[in-house]
């Protein structure tokens, strides 16, 4: 970073330091800047910066402010296209790795997302017929090695195996109706319209992948591609914080209203600024419109609380209602003066610069006037 008066440059640890100093409780980060103010510049560098120490990182983006650092790194870069449309495929779990009751869960979370609707509740019967279908259909794997796990098998095995299962076990329609469920579940199937959505094959071990970006700019308005989307990215995160241990783990998203405005993600979101600390692991959320946070009640207080590191870009686009930000913020009147003082002290720190360097022109040269 820079020094705020002389703007010689100075390593910051705004990480670890302030943990072993008890200055904070965690590492989480609220990131707030208009636009033009130097948020992608701040937080690629940044990011370059934990990626070097060896830190897994997932990106949620909306503008490919990341495209040239995943390149670089030679990261994972998901995105939609109509020739390449994003891929998943939360079945398939990797070598050496086994399904546990995280796995089920995730598994049995995206189902109901994709089932029900965001105003419907499912029933106790339901959620027991789809873990008792999730774990006879890995058995089903086990036995038959040459079939890949993947949504399509999965949505065969329902049909054609785990039908029977259910008229065995004497399952009342109004327990848990398996055909309403394949029915809604159809477009994700073989030939149906989003039948590439949860059958990926490649792009499978994300859980040991460092660095991850996922591009939602053409997405994030999907009624269907979004929830699903967000949900798996939730996941991979989720994954790597309870399986990667003694490593640093990072999630950073970008312009975050865009996905936090859809209360499904914003309960992740409160879970994640809550329990990542525990597992060395820290959330982070960059936006240029303090409105963006205020709007979700939900998010509001989970980041805000839980981010004991703000970083207040130039915010001096934001002098007339800066009271706002600093009651949520609870910024005192010193910190408020030394915030706003950060663009004025920058410009004059470059009129120095510029008239040192007039200076030394006109001792060399002969300057016209």
């Amino acid at each position: 970073m820079g020094d705020r008066l002389t703007g010689k440059p100075v390593h910051v640890d705004i990480s670890d330091e302030p943990m072993k100093m008890g200055i904070c409780t965690n590492r989480n980060k609220f990131i707030l800047g208009p636009s033009g103010s130097g948020k992608s510049f701040f937080t690629n560098h940044m990011v370059r910066s934990y990626y070097e120490q060896g830190t897994h990182i997932v990106l949620v983006d909306v503008g490919h402010s990341y495209k040239g650092l995943c390149d670089m790194v030679k990261g994972y870069y998901f995105t939609y296209s109509e020739d390449n449309p994003i891929r998943f495929n939360p079945f398939y779990i990797g070598e050496g790795d086994s399904l546990d009751t995280e796995k089920k869960e995730s598994i049995k979370t995206l189902l109901l997302a994709l089932w029900k609707k965001d105003d419907e509740a499912f029933k106790r019967s339901e959620y027991v017929a789809l873990s008792n279908a999730i774990g006879g259909y890995y058995s089903y794997l086990e036995k038959n090695t040459t079939v890949f796990p993947c949504f399509n098998s999965f949505y065969a095995f329902l049909r054609d195996e785990y039908t029977q299962v259910l008229e065995g076990d004497r399952v009342k329609e109004k327990d848990f109706d398996i055909d309403n469920f394949l029915y809604v579940l159809r477009p994700y199937y073989e030939g149906g319209e989003f039948d590439y959505l949860l059958n990926a094959t490649e792009n499978l071990n994300l859980l040991q992948e460092r660095f991850i970006v996922f591009e939602l700019d053409n997405i994030k308005d999907h009624p269907i591609l979004f929830p699903v989307v967000t949900i798996i990215i939730m996941e991979v995160f989720i994954n790597k914080m309870r399986k990667m241990k003694g490593i640093r783990k990072m999630i950073l998203i970008e312009e975050a209203w865009k996905a936090l405005m859809k209360e499904g993600f914003a309960e992740y979101i409160k879970y994640l600024f809550k329990t990542v600390r525990k597992f060395f692991g820290e959330a982070i959320v960059v936006t240029q419109e303090v409105e963006d946070i205020i709007s979700s009640p939900v998010v509001k207080q989970a980041i805000i609380n839980n981010s004991d590191c703000k970083i207040l870009l130039d915010q001096s686009k934001y002098q007339n209602k800066f009271d706002q930000i600093q009651e949520l913020l609870g910024l005192t009147e010193k910190e408020k003066a030394l915030v706003l003082s950060i663009n004025p002290m920058i410009q004059l720190r470059n009129i120095k610069r510029y008239l040192s360097a007039w200076e030394v022109c006109s001792a060399k040269y002969t300057v016209p006037k």
